[in-house]
């Protein structure tokens, strides 16, 4: 598929840095991949994308967006007016937890990132097989460094343990923790995240791996638009 990957990995500016304006938005790289005629990048890419709808499902549910923008999902899905698709219906016994989930949400993201790696194996991506890895290594080091913050059982607060690439991210999880606020917490996550992928791309390869990485980095992009847009909106507010 590099052929048909070229022209995209080519003309687009790779979203490097958090902040700035994204390239492209995600609907529109997924409207350029022909599900018929390139099914393989077309579905890693959806792939990624659901982790940026679940996400804001999240922040939805708590309050904290009024309008998602949802790639893949529906808005009735991101706000429980409408279930979710099957495959991110998990269940205590698909997890393999042994016992009631302590946050709801954490089923939903067990079932995604298994549903990631089903993907990833089936296509023989070993990009997404390691982002599924790497994202959820990362994910669990922050629920331990919560759990022990506050005194909790930290297994309790774990997701899909046994596909957790083995790696050192103490370093990330002691800037995350020593932030002086969210947004610099959640960036020194962002910025880990976008090193992570910088190094692990495939760059220049045009390979559907590639595109599948290109696709992590620009929902960072968007994400971090999504955040200066809600900051913007919050100091007019302010001024008025």
């Amino acid at each position: 598929m590099a052929g048909k990957n070229y022209y995209l990995l080519s003309f687009l500016t790779t979203p490097e840095a958090l902040g700035a304006e994204p390239p492209i938005l995600c609907g529109d790289l997924l409207h350029h991949l022909d599900a018929e005629e390139q099914p393989r990048p077309h579905e890693l890419v959806r792939t990624i994308f659901l982790s940026d709808d679940l996400l804001q499902r999240d922040a939805t549910l708590a309050g904290e967006i009024d309008e998602p923008e949802p790639i893949i999902l529906t808005v009735g899905q991101l706000s429980d007016e409408e279930p979710l698709p099957d495959y991110l219906v998990g269940s205590v016994e698909e997890a393999g937890t042994g016992g009631e989930r302590k946050i709801v949400a954490d089923t939903v993201w067990e079932a995604y990132f298994r549903h990631a790696a089903a993907v990833a194996d089936r296509l023989g991506s070993g990009f997404l097989r390691a982002w599924v890895g790497y994202e959820v290594a990362l994910r669990n080091a922050l629920a331990e460094a919560r759990a022990r913050a506050l005194e909790l059982e930290p297994a309790d607060y774990y997701v899909a343990t046994d596909l957790a690439e083995a790696s050192d991210l103490s370093a990330t999880v002691n800037e995350w923790s020593s932030a002086a606020d969210p947004l610099r917490a959640q960036r020194a996550l962002d910025e880990a995240r976008m090193e992570w992928l910088i190094e692990n791309d495939a760059y220049f390869s045009f390979g559907d791996d590639e595109l599948t990485a290109y696709a992590a980095k620009l929902i960072l992009a968007v994400r971090w638009r999504r955040l200066t847009r809600a900051m913007e909106g919050e100091e007019e507010g302010n001024r008025q």
